[in-house]
């Protein structure tokens, strides 16, 4: 090899995209929580239901990283063991939003006129309907819990995706491909099968991340007002509800869970923004 060669090779080397720092910090965020979920005691630093009267109340320290609260427990432990119940939440009610989703958006999009006429004014309805009052209602029926958070929020939540889902399977109807597909003879089944469902479909693998972030952030805010999970659960909303009553002589009670939950929200939005961009990117 000549050193013109070796000189070419070495100053123009091959581009190495990098990735962006919110995205690397998201991952790192989504990976402890998952960790968290998994074995929270490889985590934790305290047994998050140890009672310890003498520190009530303990502002963060070395020993106590996020303090502790009124009974003396480590609030630190306590936001990892309350991971795995806060995301069963988040993604229990993602999948259960998208699920509802997919039916009401298919049959408003692929149904007769009457049946996709009737499913849109459901839609319509669910839409206009205040995931609160609905919360409420659950609640009355079913009393508060884990469960009735799931169903609160993925029913709150999915006539939105409906919409999304439906546009999604009007446009691949008529596009290109699939008119290409009926010229050719292709039964109905088939191309709803290999053609419009997979179009149409591919745009849900970023709304679900999108959706775990809301769907935690809306079960802590419902179990904030007592809605939700009750105490001394340590899912992520009933500490805040728990802290909101020492919130002036203990901040990082209410403080540090509500960070908590915006760090994994926007981790989750984060990430399935660069999911989005980069199927958006591979279709063009």
């Amino acid at each position: 090899m000549t050193t013109l060669e070796v000189t070419s090779l070495t100053s123009s080397p091959l581009p190495i995209k990098r990735l962006p720092l919110s995205l690397i910090l998201s991952v790192v965020a989504i990976v402890f929580f998952l960790v968290a979920l998994i074995w929270p005691a490889a985590l934790a630093t305290h047994d998050p239901s140890a009672l310890n009267l003498a520190d009530a109340l303990h502002a963060p320290s070395f020993g106590y990283w996020f303090g502790t609260d009124e009974a003396g427990r480590d609030l630190y432990s306590r936001v990892i063991f309350g991971a795995r119940e806060s995301l069963f939440i988040g993604l229990g009610a993602t999948v259960v939003s998208l699920s509802l989703a997919l039916i009401l958006g298919s049959l408003a999009a692929l149904s007769g006129r009457f049946v996709s006429g009737t499913v849109n004014r459901v839609v319509e309805v669910l839409f206009a309907f205040p995931t609160l009052l609905l919360a409420l209602l659950l609640v009355a029926l079913m009393g508060p819990s884990a469960l009735t958070l799931v169903l609160a929020v993925g029913v709150g939540t999915a006539p939105g995706y409906a919409r999304i889902i439906r546009g999604q399977i009007l446009t691949a109807k008529g596009s290109g491909y699939v008119e290409a597909a009926v010229a050719l003879g292709h039964s109905r089944s088939k191309i709803l099968r290999q053609h419009i469902f997979p179009n149409a479909v591919r745009p849900l693998v970023a709304i679900m991340t999108l959706s775990v972030g809301q769907s935690i952030v809306w079960a802590s805010s419902l179990s904030f007002l007592g809605l939700g999970v009750a105490p001394p659960s340590s899912e992520w909303g009933a500490l805040l509800d728990a802290g909101r009553l020492y919130l002036t002589q203990a901040w990082w009670l209410t403080v540090i869970p509500g960070l908590v939950i915006v760090i994994v929200a926007l981790a989750a939005t984060t990430v399935g923004k660069h999911i989005q961009a980069a199927l958006e990117k591979g279709e063009k």
